[in-house]
């Protein structure tokens, strides 16, 4: 082949619609190539956003469902608890002032104490119960003070001892001073006439509290 017919079989083969179909070709396999590696790109990140998003919001739940996690059932423990409540009012809780002080003088005549200067108060109504005190000196022996205090604690009316004093000791005999509470229903407690508890700061001693028949004080 001659110099000569070099650019013409060039310009021939540039002119034919062959060639420019290649180069188009070419030209479109180069574009989608960058788009589809700009699409993979633009996925992936978008792809790891959501992720984080996703994750951010189930810790955000699982938060969430710690916090709440004692709430679940409230009501259901609140309407237990007010059911055992309920039962142990029923229970323990005397139901007027005479049943503690006839209580009070068993357990004295069983444990073979004697109890003078008894004296019961009440004070400030609550919105179930209203505590009664028992302030009282006792005489006896040691095992016969002892018996008495431990049944006054194992008891099945509610008694909480508040404090117990030695004043004075003769001999076997040994004298306390012994303050106890209990509790009566509001309004079992505003029928029993019990003068109101000295609070701190009161000069005037509460009045005697209503008189008890005779035998109730272990004599």
């Amino acid at each position: 082949m001659s110099s000569s017919q070099t650019p013409s079989l060039l310009r021939e083969r540039l002119t034919s619609p062959l060639t420019w179909h290649f180069v188009a070709f070419a030209v479109l396999l180069v574009a989608v190539t960058g788009l589809s590696i700009r699409f993979g790109l633009d996925w992936k990140a978008t792809n790891g956003s959501s992720s984080d998003a996703l994750l951010a919001r189930q810790f955000e739940l699982k938060a969430l469902d710690l916090q709440t996690a004692p709430l679940r059932g409230l009501d259901n423990r609140v309407a237990d608890s007010r059911a055992q409540m309920n039962a142990f009012n029923d229970k323990r809780i005397p139901p007027n002032y005479s049943s503690i002080d006839r209580r009070i003088g068993e357990l004295g005549v069983s444990s073979g104490v004697r109890l003078t200067r008894v004296q019961y108060t009440q004070g400030k109504p609550g919105s179930d119960l209203t505590e009664i005190s028992m302030d009282a000196s006792i005489t006896g022996n040691y095992p016969q003070i002892m018996r008495f205090v431990n049944s006054l604690e194992r008891n099945q009316t509610f008694f909480v001892i508040r404090g117990l004093t030695l004043t004075s000791q003769q001999g076997g005999l040994v004298n306390l001073r012994l303050q106890v509470s209990t509790w009566l229903r509001p309004a079992d407690a505003a029928a029993s006439g019990l003068p109101p508890t000295p609070q701190p700061g009161d000069t005037q001693a509460a009045p005697s509290a209503p008189a008890k028949p005779q035998g109730k004080e272990g004599e």
